[in-house]
């Protein structure tokens, strides 16, 4: 079995200052951080996932802005390919799910923003495909959902995500423990 790392969305909008940024985005970012170090260290497979949006009204992600870019703790090393994608699923319209297949890759641990969104509709799509899924929770961030006038904090959302995905679609494990299997 060969297992991959998937970096997803972890971008400058999402942080402080950024156009949309998260609960918990710098704290995320340097989990996500110790996580792509370990791949690197066992010399595994990285893949880097870079929303770009390219709807009408698009308020963040927007092309040429620095807000689109790969924040710098998570630049991409030589070798280890960046796609593009337009939709919260990271599979839909891009050469991911040929390049996965073409690396014998069969194993996903997966990390990044926005839980709710991009993670949840990458890790369904990743299981319906076949593919065994970790998913490093606290790797991953989140905002504060509002919904008919009652707002859901960034936390309860995080949790409920997390809780969906976590046993049927992936095994939710914190970076250090990911860390140690590697």
């Amino acid at each position: 079995m060969t297992q991959a790392l998937l970096l997803v969305d972890i971008q400058n909008d999402y942080f402080p200052g950024g156009a949309m940024e998260l609960v918990g985005s710098p704290e995320a970012g340097k989990q996500a951080e110790a996580l792509l170090q370990g791949f690197r260290a066992a010399e595994r497979p990285v893949v880097h996932l870079q929303h770009v949006s390219t709807r009408p009204g698009a308020t963040f992600f927007l092309p040429g802005t620095e807000g689109v870019k790969i924040h710098p703790s998570l630049a991409a090393l030589p070798g280890e390919p960046v796609f593009q994608k337009h939709y919260p699923n990271s599979f839909r319209e891009t050469p991911l799910l040929g390049h996965l297949r073409d690396q014998g890759i069969d194993q996903l641990v997966i990390a990044g923003m926005m839980t709710h969104m991009c993670i949840d509709a990458t890790v369904r799509a990743a299981a319906d495909l076949g593919f065994q899924c970790q998913l490093a929770q606290d790797a991953c961030a989140t905002r504060d959902l509002t919904h008919q006038g009652v707002t859901v904090l960034a936390a309860q959302v995080q949790a409920a995500f997390l809780a969906a995905l976590d046993g049927t679609f992936a095994r939710v494990m914190t970076v250090q423990d990911i860390c140690a299997g590697l």
